[in-house]
């Protein structure tokens, strides 16, 4: 017994003595028995290993770990305290093999030394570190991580350790990180580090394994979840790129404001979800509008790391997690974040079944030849980049590619210092074109829905391809869902407009008028149907299609085509850089409403016929707007016409009134009260808009916003100034045309019309004239505050007059330019939830500490009159106008009475962003003129409102 003793304790010496050498802890391994031997693979790790098999390997799955160090780095030790790592981890230095066709992992010895080489590199070495993480790894043999250290200095190093992916995972880097800055500073030191022996990746597969048996319910739920799934119709290229082999994958990120991700956050907090849902959300939105899709597949990673017992395990442990969702419906981005937070919740009560056993019961038809065929596309949030941050060196995470992607498009959002949007993607997958789009509306819809999460999906930034189902187009699914509807078609346009036909279940069914305002309420704009014709019965074939030549009409006849068509679709391609077809969506090709206006801007230079942005906005595609050009060329020739035989009246008396924004709703409205007052007036126009305006005692004179030597020819020409016009997307551009008018005013009165949004927020509910602004303030309505102060700082000098900046809230009337109040903004919300018939949730008394939720209002002739009362008895400051204020709840019921809609009103505390109104408006200097007259009362003005809606 003395001699083994004596053995036993000369051993335990010269483990100690080697642990010396070599920085390793004395703590002894777990006395508890392991079990011997090879171990099953896990079923994250047969992936990776069947890619090698298939010769698809290549680098995609190399885990590169690089970080840049200043300071004095000792290289001897880094080998020591890699060395010990690779000990401590067994899984670090494993092999895999096969018997038959089974693999299995096998545990190396623990190797005397892990080689560290270093390479003198005077620059950043970036091609040295690319080409090293690209190397690839030979399974069968060992999965030893690979160290490099580029020498860039005396004390500046580059450390490279290039892991394989079956062996680690991103959770592991933390660990890995961490224990080698101990294992390294104990080596520095020439002392023993204390660090307790870490679980073992074999014992977890080997568990896995075994408790295999209890995955039998969360597979039968998978099974159910995602029966009929298919992978998302990706936009391949044609034929893939020469050098894809060579490139095969290609990231893009793109920088976002400092506000996008606080502002998602506190998205994700309203509706109790993390800003990582938020951002997959924001991927299916994406994905949408990419592929048309409405039932869709995202993966997102999850960890089977849990419990005390896998603290500090080193291996693969993530799974991917199928998050199917339903985009049907044309959510709000807000809607669409509460759909993705109930679907993951769902799936995350599942995450223990492994992805490719779920693979495996689905059968042939969800999985592709390299096993990942229902998961294509994933969605991440990657924070700061993990750093080796060894003691006495500064520390920086330095980010390798290697060129490959695990999976065909993964959107990201980076959450770092500068934080960023990222795509990345397949070259197989996506062309350059496309994916470059891809980016770029990525980071244009994280802007968006930042800045308003209430927009819906159709009216998000990206291209829409025009989805397609196994039920034919997806109006003719909604319609054919109706209760009122016995059989609906709606046909490939072809080309031509898209019609719906439908048959009714009974006479005295819905018109065709309220079956296209029903399918406004569920689709996407892009998706309704020009007409829906009612039949008697659907002609049909012997074999029960739809027989095309039977339809109403027959066979389309080719559109005439418009002379301004090829004018506006090379526009259209200028500036979304890709060529529509004439039915194309402007919005599906990637447009937003900054671009509607710099669309219309390009137009109306080219063509010199009137042309906003809400014209595209509202006509979409090349076909219609062009026909909308083509109807105003008529109207300008009309008006020639007219013009040659009967002379507008010249200015002939003093106190002519310079009015821009004639062509506006608010500027028709004052040009239409001062003609009625007999005021001689001079009308700014631009050239293309000039046949628009006219009437007795009014002369058009030619300028534009953007032109400011027109404004100031203008301003200079006229006794009196009423300034109604507004670009209202571009505040820059807004108060550029104010300097330069007052720049040129030199006598008479100067009316501004502004807005009750230049008082921002304030605290009290009850805002007197010429309060204070309160932050924050919109950028519309700082642009009116800056005009403001513009004006009223230069009245009563150098000869000018009386200065009034005239403060409207929301302008209602019979004007087209007004309906647009019914189609955005809170009004337009209410309105289309009405008009579909869609629930309707409203802030409750009380909500957020305010009594009140609603808007002040103004009938457009009311506002006529107070401004033009201003030209007589100047404000000499801010007035406002103001005819009522309504709640939302009484607005709803009139909506909700004059469309005969079956909406559901009901009050709860959340108050929605675009409802968070609750301000009461003075309006008492200019009182009197606003009165009310017959017809400017709220159900009057809603009603003709809504009528010019449905004509």
């Amino acid at each position: 017994m003395a001699t083994d003793t004596s053995a036993a304790l000369q051993e335990e010496l010269l483990r100690r003595a080697r642990a010396r050498a070599t920085g390793r802890s004395t703590t002894p391994a777990p006395a508890a028995a392991r079990a011997a031997g090879p171990a099953p693979l896990t079923h994250a790790q047969r992936r990776m290993w069947l890619m090698e098999r298939l010769g698809q390997n290549g680098a995609q799955y190399s885990v590169p770990f690089a970080t840049r160090l200043h300071g004095p780095l000792d290289v001897a030790a880094l080998g020591s305290a890699l060395t010990e790592l690779v000990r401590r981890h067994e899984i670090l230095r494993t092999r895999y093999g096969r018997d038959g066709e089974e693999p299995y992992q096998e545990t190396l010895p623990a190797p005397e030394a892990v080689t560290v080489q270093v390479v003198e590199s005077p620059g950043d070495g970036n091609h040295l570190l690319t080409e090293e993480a690209r190397r690839p790894f030979d399974l069968a043999a060992d999965t030893i991580p690979r160290a490099l250290v580029l020498r860039h200095g005396p004390e500046d190093h580059t450390i490279l350790l290039t892991f394989h992916h079956i062996a680690i995972d991103g959770a592991s880097l933390e660990t890995v990180a961490d224990e080698l800055a101990a294992l390294y500073e104990a080596a520095v030191n020439g002392r023993p580090c204390e660090l307790p022996e870490p679980p073992q990746y074999a014992d977890f597969a080997r568990r896995e394994h075994t408790d295999a048996a209890r995955l039998d319910d969360g597979l039968a739920h998978w099974t159910r979840r995602l029966a009929g799934a298919t992978p998302p119709r990706l936009p391949r290229p044609a034929t893939p790129p020469a050098d894809a082999a060579e490139h095969p994958a290609a990231t893009r990120t793109t920088e976002l404001g400092e506000q996008v991700l606080p502002a998602l956050r506190e998205l994700g907090r309203e509706r109790r979800a993390t800003v990582f849902t938020v951002g997959l959300a924001a991927a299916f939105a994406a994905l949408h509008r990419l592929t048309g899709e409405l039932d869709l597949v995202i993966g997102c990673a999850a960890t089977h790391r849990e419990g005390q017992a896998m603290r500090g395990l080193v291996g693969l442990c993530v799974n991917t997690l199928p998050v199917r969702v339903d985009l049907s419906g044309d959510p709000t981005f807000a809607t669409l974040v509460e759909r993705v937070r109930d679907a993951l919740l769902e799936a995350q009560q599942h995450r223990e079944v492994p992805f490719d056993l779920i693979l495996e019961r689905l059968g042939a038809a969800a999985r592709g030849d390299d096993g990942t065929a229902l998961v294509r596309v994933t969605s991440d949030v990657v924070g700061e980049p993990t750093a080796l941050k060894l003691p006495g060196l500064e520390a920086r995470a330095v980010e390798v590619g290697v060129g490959e992607a695990k999976f065909d498009l993964t959107f990201g959002l980076l959450d770092e210092d500068t934080p960023a949007s990222l795509v990345q993607y397949g070259r197989a997958a996506l062309d350059e074109e496309t994916g470059l789009a891809l980016a770029a509306s990525f980071a244009e819809l994280l802007t968006a829905v930042a800045g308003n999460p209430h927009l819906a999906l159709s009216r998000l930034p990206g291209r829409l391809a025009q989805p397609r189902t196994a039920a034919g187009h997806p109006a003719e699914a909604r319609l054919r869902a109706h209760p009122e509807i016995a059989d609906a078609h709606v046909p490939d346009p072809a080309g031509g407009p898209l019609l719906a036909y439908a048959v009714l279940r009974r006479t005295g069914g819905p018109s065709p008028a309220q079956l296209r305002a029903h399918l406004r309420g569920v689709l996407g704009r892009e998706l309704v149907p020009a007409a829906v014709t009612l039949l008697d019965e659907m002609p049909r074939t012997a074999d029960g299609t739809v027989d095309a030549g039977r339809l109403p009409t027959g066979p389309r006849p080719a559109l005439p085509k418009s002379p301004h068509l090829e004018a506006v679709t090379e526009a259209f391609a200028g500036l979304l850089g890709q060529r529509p077809g004439p039915d194309d969506d402007f919005f599906a090709l990637g447009g937003h409403s900054l671009a509607a206006v710099q669309l219309a801007e390009r137009l109306r230079s080219a063509l010199t016929l009137p042309l906003i942005g809400l014209d595209i906005m509202q006509t979409r595609t090349p076909r219609a707007i062009a026909a909308l050009l083509d109807a105003r060329e008529a109207e300008r020739a009309t008006a020639t016409a007219c013009a040659a035989t009967t002379a507008r009246p010249r200015r002939a008396r003093e106190g002519t009134v310079l009015v821009t924004g004639g062509t506006g709703g608010v500027g028709a409205f004052v040009l239409r009260e001062l003609a009625a007052q007999g005021r001689p007036v001079l009308a700014l126009a631009r050239p293309e808009s000039a046949h628009l305006v006219g009437g007795d005692g009014i002369e058009v004179i030619e300028g534009d916003l953007g032109d400011l030597d027109s404004l100031r020819a203008a301003v200079a020409s006229a006794d009196a100034v009423i300034h109604a016009a507004c670009t209202f997307t571009r505040p820059e551009v807004d108060v550029a045309a104010m300097e330069a008018m007052v720049d040129a005013w030199r006598g008479g009165p100067f009316v501004f019309v502004s807005s009750v949004d230049a008082y921002g927020q304030p605290v009290s509910g009850q805002v007197a004239e010429e309060s204070s602004s309160h932050a924050p303030l919109s950028a519309y309505g700082q642009a009116k505050l800056d005009c403001e102060r513009l004006l009223l700082k230069a009245a009563g000098t150098q000869g000018r007059g009386g200065a009034s900046a005239v403060r409207s809230p929301i302008v209602w009337g019979p004007h087209d330019r007004l309906r647009d109040q019914l189609r955005w903004g809170a009004t337009g919300l209410l309105y289309q939830a009405a008009l579909a018939g869609r629930p309707i949730s409203l802030p409750a008394a009380g909500s957020g500490g305010h009594d009140w939720y609603g808007a002040a209002w103004v009938h457009a002739a009311a506002l006529a009159r107070a401004v033009t009362a201003c030209l007589d008895a100047p404000v000499h400051g801010v007035a406002n106008a103001v005819s009522g204020h309504v709640s939302w709840s009484d607005l709803t019921a009139e909506l909700v009475t004059l469309l005969g809609s079956d909406s559901a009103v009901t009050f709860d505390d959340e108050v929605h962003r675009d409802l968070d109104h609750r301000w009461h408006y003075r309006a008492d200097r200019l009182a009197t003129a606003l009165r009310p007259a017959a017809g400017e009362d709220l159900h009057a003005v809603l009603a003709s409102m809504i009528k010019g809606m449905e004509a």
